[in-house]
């Protein structure tokens, strides 16, 4: 190759799932991988749900283009589901569809910060939300976000260039939720000094029982400060259907409309029938599995109990749990790399999470079984044996 490549996008590394793909060592042992390391639902999408999208498959028009910011019916049912579930007053001019939360991010990001900006983001982080600022070149400020961030720490580091304070709750990697108190706190920081709180719900769904949601959407004027992500994707295992949502005040979206023209024109057009059927019919459906996860989430947390484990169950909820392994001298990538080729068990290490996240492993446990928590554990205790 002659020519060259974009620094800003040289320098970011390479995808971490298909990284730690290539440290399995199949054959080796006569039992599965126990594959954690991505958020992939175990379960399919709906049987009505492919019912519909093959009916849909037949009509007329369903190929063609879309408004840019999606279908007007699912823009306003996302609405009334926003309004909804936070108590709110969300309306469909505030709805723009995306191909996913990633897409809903860099959309986003993009149409209110720019090279030399900065972001504030809570370590650990989501990888793909650093990915994309470094190939900004916008630059990421970190503050401590095991446990619940602080709105104070965040506040010292907001100057001149700060254009948002980014979360992600319930967190990926941690699983955490932020507090409703939390999060409010953040928005009135952020619309206090001019920039915009965004927060990523993609698993809003899995919160724990009945722990409450933001009030952000119920506080007047909440567009002046407020850019809100969801996808599809989980709670109705949509992974290939890449559908997600920006909801944000009406200038804001202006500007991602410019972007989203030229990343995709709009979100696949049976996509975006295929989330509109869900909101309206499978409501019941992904209460069920909701519940089949809170209660993987119980049987984990209840694995992490067993005698002799020397993993530490530092956070779980949702689809993840974030566990501090116990070799001292060793970076999480090791340990890692280690229990995928030695012990058949594939996570990722806190790492590629950010800075300081060297004693840490993430598991995505949304891929397995209930009954498979006890072998997650039975190889952990495995591999302290070396």
């Amino acid at each position: 190759m002659t020519y060259a490549v974009n620094p800003a996008v040289n320098r970011v590394e390479a995808p971490p799932i298909m990284e730690a793909q290539t440290w399995v060592r199949p054959g080796l042992r006569n039992r599965k991988l126990l594959n954690l390391c991505q958020a992939v639902p175990s379960w399919s999408c709906a049987e009505e749900l492919d019912a519909e999208v093959a009916r849909l498959a037949h009509e007329p028009g369903i190929s063609l283009y879309t408004d840019i910011y999606g279908i007007p019916e699912l823009r306003a049912a996302i609405a009334d589901h926003f309004s909804a579930d936070y108590q709110g007053k969300v309306v469909a001019e505030n709805v723009c569809v995306t191909a996913g939360c990633n897409q809903a991010f860099a959309a986003a990001l993009m149409a209110i910060a720019k090279a030399g900006d900065n972001v504030i983001l809570p370590v650990p982080y989501f990888f793909n939300h650093t990915m994309w600022l470094g190939m900004l070149g916008v630059e990421a400020r970190l503050i401590s976000g095991l446990g619940q961030p602080d709105p104070a720490e965040a506040a010292k580091l907001i100057d001149d260039r700060t254009r948002a304070i980014v979360l992600c709750s319930p967190n990926n990697p941690t699983g955490a939720i932020y507090s409703p108190d939390t999060i409010k706190a953040l928005f009135e920081l952020a619309r206090a000094r001019g920039i915009a709180l965004v927060i990523d719900e993609t698993y809003k769904d899995f919160r724990d029982g009945d722990a409450p949601a933001h009030p952000v959407f119920a506080i007047e004027g909440w567009e002046d400060a407020f850019i809100h992500l969801y996808s599809f994707s989980k709670a109705f295992a949509m992974t290939g259907y890449r559908v997600g949502a920006i909801t944000a005040s009406a200038p804001v979206l202006a500007e991602i409309e410019k972007i989203m023209d030229c990343l995709a024109i709009c979100t696949t057009h049976i996509s975006q029938r295929a989330a509109l059927f869900a909101l309206r019919e499978l409501a019941g459906w992904k209460r069920g599995k909701i519940a089949m996860m809170h209660g993987r989430l119980a049987a984990l947390r209840q694995a992490f109990g067993r005698e002799g484990l020397r993993y530490q169950l530092v956070s779980s909820g949702a689809l993840f749990a974030y566990v501090r392994h116990p070799f001292a001298g060793e970076n999480a990538k090791q340990v890692a790399m280690r229990l995928a080729g030695e012990h058949d068990l594939l996570c990722l290490p806190g790492s590629m999470f950010g800075p300081g996240q060297e004693q840490y492993l993430r598991i995505a446990f949304a891929n397995a079984e209930a009954s498979d928590m006890e072998t997650l554990v039975d190889r952990l205790i495995e591999s302290q044996g070396r």
